[in-house]
This record gives C-alpha cells, structure tokens and sequence, in this order.
C-alpha cells in the first residue's frame, strides 16, 4: 500500500534559533498521533492529496511542497481483518492558515508539538527519525561556536588541525554569520508571504506589501554584509565567496519582490496549481536555506549535512522546471488562441516563479562551493 501524508510545520518567529513546531493528529481508531494522511486516489497529485487529508483531517491550510520530503512505514489494519505494510510519502505544508471548521473536527485532536516532542509522541521509528530529520537540533547545536578550550584539545594533529582552530577564531571577526541567518530568516519570511498571496485569497495588497517590505529588509542585510566585507580584516572564507554567497541570497527574494509586482501590475488573481506548486517549492527552499545558514559556522563538521541541504535544493529546482513547463503548457492549450493576452500575463507570472527557484539553485552553488574549500 502507498500513501501520502503531509507534514504541516510553522517557525515560530524569524530569530535565527526559532522553534520549529510541527502539527500531529489523533487517529480514530487508536487515538495515537499521527500526521495527516490518506491514500493517493487517482485524481489528485500525490502532493494535492496530501494537502486535502491536512486540510480535512487537521483543518489547515498553506503551501504544500511537491517534492517529498521522505517516506515511512507502518503496518495498517485494514476492514477483512489483515495488517498489511504500508508505505507513506511525506510533503512538508507551510501553514498558513488554521481553519475554525473542518471535515473531521468531532473526530480527532490536533496538536502542536515542538519537533523533539513530536518525534517521540508517534510510534512508527522511521516517522521519528524522519521528523528529527526535518531541522535537527543536533545540527543548530553544532552550528554554534566552539569554544576555544574544545578547539585546544582536539585529538587530531597536523596542519589540519591547527587550521581548524585557527579557523574557528576568525567568525569573531565579523559579524557575518549572523548576518547572513538573519538574512536567510527575511527570505523564509517573504517565501512564505508569497505563497499565501497565490492561495487567491481576499487580501493580495497586504501579502504585496509584505514581499516588498521584506525586500527591503534584505537590502539592508546585504549592505551590512558588504560594509563588513570591507572593513574586516580577517574574514571566515574568501571575500569572494561572502560576497557571492550574499548576492544569492539577496536574489532571491529580489525574485519574490519582481513576481509580486508583476502579479499586482496585472491584478492576476487566477492562480493555477502549477504556479502554487512552484510557490510551495520557494518556500520549502527557503527553509532549508534558513537551516543551512547556521552550518556554516564549522563548515568542516557540518559539511555532510550542508551537502544533504543543497543536494535537495538543486533537485527541487529540476522538479520546478517539469512543473513550470507543465503549467505552461495547459496555459497554452486553454488561452493560447482565444485568450492571448491572458496567455501572455500567466507565462510571465511563471517566468519570475520559475526565477525564484533558480535563484535558490544559485545558493546552493555557493553554498558547495563553500564546503569544497573549507570542509
């Protein structure tokens, strides 16, 4: 048996070290938690119907990744009596909004757990490690600065790891770590803002602003980081790789900003699911951009966990791409004779989508690039 379920998640605040909280349901027969989930059916996108399980199980609503984040398995029981194994494909909802009713609100509990709790309030163990997987804690605490006494006593020997400690000095020249997670944090702010302005809810202008608003914030980053860069003397990586690390970073929510005024330009409100699709995707490589952001502190412990990250961004932007031609596509098939202009308006709102997500394609480059030099 295959299945799809989602997993809804939401940060709480836009601090570098904020809380990621995730949303379990009780199950009906057991009353365990459990995310909300449900077979795949034929009609929908395996990554709609686990939108719509979220939705009718849990009441909630937002964007909903196209790329699984992974898989699980559990054993059901089903109506003749048998227990058979199933398999559950797991997409990551940004939510972004909680509904006052839904389908099956008389039938179960909804509950918002941090990530450790939740992981050890279902009972499936590959569920668990999925959901420790999502933004270990184990890799925020390894993003902190080592402290000098630990860099002292280091077992290994050799230039190495004389490079190592002295490496571990220079972040204190420079205020470019925090920086550069704070920046990563506005980014994840205006992916999310852009992906309730294509829910085609009643408040577009305010999701406008708050794109613009965030562009904004970003600019004064990287004009931060730029001033940093000039006036350190020592510096954690090559001042060519900050500096293009943060033109990448700022590109992309430049690419927000651009798709947010091109939506208000034509007041586009007709959103396809393709172009939620590739919204969903920004979002999720916005999250796993912000979770990047804080490795870079000791790129040579966590440089692993940095490839696992960019790995994914680069092949959610190759998931964009079918989805973009896709789109694209029945744009043509449904206006391309009869409704040109509109046509014209829907393949330029998927021009900047698709440039969003290649933006976050172009700091995944950086990103490596850094680990080859430094890990």
């Amino acid at each position: 048996m295959r299945q799809v379920a989602a997993l809804p998640y939401r940060t709480e605040g836009l601090a570098q070290d904020a809380a990621v909280r995730v949303l379990l349901v009780t199950s009906r027969g057991t009353g365990r938690w459990v995310l909300p989930k449900g077979n795949i059916g034929t009609r929908l996108a395996p990554h709609v119907a686990a939108a719509r399980e979220a939705e009718e199980e849990a009441g909630i609503v937002g964007a909903v990744c196209p790329v699984p984040l992974g898989s699980y398995r559990f054993r059901k029981k089903v109506s003749s009596g048998a227990s058979l194994m199933a398999d559950v494909d797991v997409y990551p909802l940004a939510v972004t909004r909680e509904l006052d009713e839904w389908k099956e609100q008389h039938e179960r509990e909804r509950r918002w757990f941090p990530l450790d709790d939740a992981a050890r309030a279902v009972d499936e163990p590959d569920l668990r490690e999925l959901l420790r997987s999502f933004a270990p804690s184990e890799f925020k605490s390894a993003a902190s600065r080592s402290r000098l006494i630990e860099a002292v006593v280091d077992k290994t020997s050799g230039v190495r790891s004389m490079f190592a400690w002295f490496q571990r000095l220079l972040p204190k020249s420079g205020n470019f770590f925090d920086l550069f997670e704070a920046h990563a944090a506005t980014v994840l702010a205006a992916a999310e803002a852009t992906a309730r302005l294509v829910e085609n809810g009643t408040t577009n202008a305010e999701h406008i602003r708050e794109v613009i608003e965030r562009e904004h914030d970003a600019d004064e980053i990287t004009r931060e980081v730029l001033h940093e860069v000039r006036r350190t003397f020592l510096t954690p990586f090559d001042r060519g790789a900050i500096t293009a690390l943060i033109g990448s970073l700022d590109d992309t929510v430049d690419e927000m900003q651009a798709a947010a005024q091109a939506i208000d330009l034509y007041q586009f409100t007709a959103f396809s699911p393709q172009m939620r699709d590739m919204a969903a995707i920004a979002v999720d490589a916005a999250r796993l951009t912000a979770e990047a952001m804080p490795l870079l502190r000791d790129v040579a412990k966590n440089g692993k966990r940095l490839h696992e990250l960019t790995e994914r961004l680069v092949r959610m932007e190759g998931h964009a791409d079918t989805i973009h031609t896709a789109g694209l596509r029945q744009a043509l098939a449904e206006h391309g004779s009869t409704e040109t202009l509109r046509f014209i308006i829907e393949r330029e709102i998927y021009k900047h989508l698709e440039r969003i997500v290649d933006a976050f394609e172009d700091v995944a480059d950086q990103i490596d690039g850094i680990v080859i030099d430094h890990a």
